[in-house]
């Protein structure tokens, strides 16, 4: 049945969809202004609304199904709500902690992340900045950054908020959250000391990001500090952080005329390698060949034996970065940070005193 507007009645008329909630809507039901509903569901205003009015607010917006218009809100703010994260390698253990301490604070603020995975191919990495720059990202958080990388230019140029994390740049023009990398060398350096090692080498990682320089650099001058024989400093270099990297790495050190009887790696996957790289020249850790980690990833303490390892408070690290981002956000001409964090050595059963 049709009225004489054309609109279908009856049982088997088709219903129309009923229209979405507004702020109006959950205004009314509340008994307030609608600005003070736009202001109580705003990370970034809730502070102006009274707790009481808040929740009252906030309970009526889920009862009614209300969802923000992210792309009206990102049209007067300017904003999009959004924070590129690009990470070196979304399958390394270690990035997960991180990426939850930024996605935590940031998510506590309103934003949502997008994460990039820049994967061994770090010619794409402006490519991909470029494409969250296009999609309209409030800042970016870059895990992937090297010590001369023409990205950070890149970045400033953009005038766009961006913080490093886990990384640094030789001219240290971005602000970035890192760990003490040489004190964490120092304290896997200092503990095979003090167990009797006096040949100690190195597996170290890339040195063309600032995590593999600076704890190679460290590694040498813990060793020295040591009273290490320069002889038995041994450092070999993993073109990547990868376990297969840290294998053929840690076979090299074993190979030599004077092998080592510790090894410490720059990460925990190097360290994984050279586990691999033990069993494979038929040696046993630690009875034979003592290792220690860096990171402290999720699981090490389940290998065997469970890895003694550098841990960096890698959760923590992420939600510094995501701070410090947010800080440049709401004032683009704040002065550039560089977060330090300690480290500490977490004793396991993968080192001991040397065979005498």
């Amino acid at each position: 049945m049709l009225h004489k507007n054309g609109t279908a009645t009856g049982k088997g008329a088709r219903q129309a969809p009923s229209s979405r909630p507004t702020i109006k809507d959950v205004a009314a039901r509340c008994g307030v202004h609608p600005s003070t509903v736009s202001r109580a569901l705003s990370p970034a205003m809730k502070h102006l609304v009274a707790a009481g009015v808040a929740r009252r607010i906030r309970a009526a917006a889920a009862a009614l199904g209300y969802q923000p218009n992210v792309t009206a809100a990102g049209l007067r703010t300017g904003r999009s709500g959004l924070i590129g994260v690009l990470a070196p390698d979304i399958a390394d253990p270690g990035f997960p902690p991180i990426l939850g301490g930024v996605t935590e604070t940031l998510g506590a603020e309103g934003y949502a992340t997008i994460v990039v995975d820049v994967g061994p191919d770090r010619s794409r990495q402006q490519e991909l900045v470029d494409r969250l720059i296009a999609r309209g990202v409030d800042g970016l958080v870059l895990a992937t950054v090297a010590l001369n990388d023409p990205i950070v230019g890149h970045c400033i140029a953009s005038s766009l908020p961006v913080v490093l994390v886990n990384r640094t740049d030789a001219g240290r023009r971005l602000s970035a959250v890192i760990t003490d990398d040489e004190a964490g060398m120092r304290l896997a350096v200092e503990h095979l000391a003090s167990l009797g090692h006096r040949r100690i080498g190195h597996i170290a990682g890339p040195q063309h990001v600032s995590t593999g320089a600076l704890r190679r650099a460290g590694f040498r001058v813990a060793a020295i500090r040591a009273g290490l024989p320069a002889r038995s400093i041994m450092v070999e270099t993993a073109r990547a952080y990868t376990r297969e990297q840290g294998r053929l790495a840690a076979l090299r050190l074993l190979d030599r005329k004077i092998a080592p009887t510790a090894i410490v790696a720059a990460n925990d996957l190097l360290a994984l390698g050279a586990y691999d790289a033990l069993s494979e020249r038929g040696l046993h850790c630690p009875s034979d060949v003592s290792v220690v980690g860096h990171n402290d990833m999720p699981y090490v303490d389940m290998l065997s034996p469970p890895l003694t390892t550098v841990r960096i408070a890698q959760r923590k690290m992420g939600s510094q970065a995501a701070r410090l981002l947010l800080d440049q956000i709401a004032d683009p001409a704040a002065r550039r940070e560089r977060i330090v964090l300690e480290p500490s050595l977490i004793v396991r059963a993968s080192t001991a005193p040397p065979k005498r």
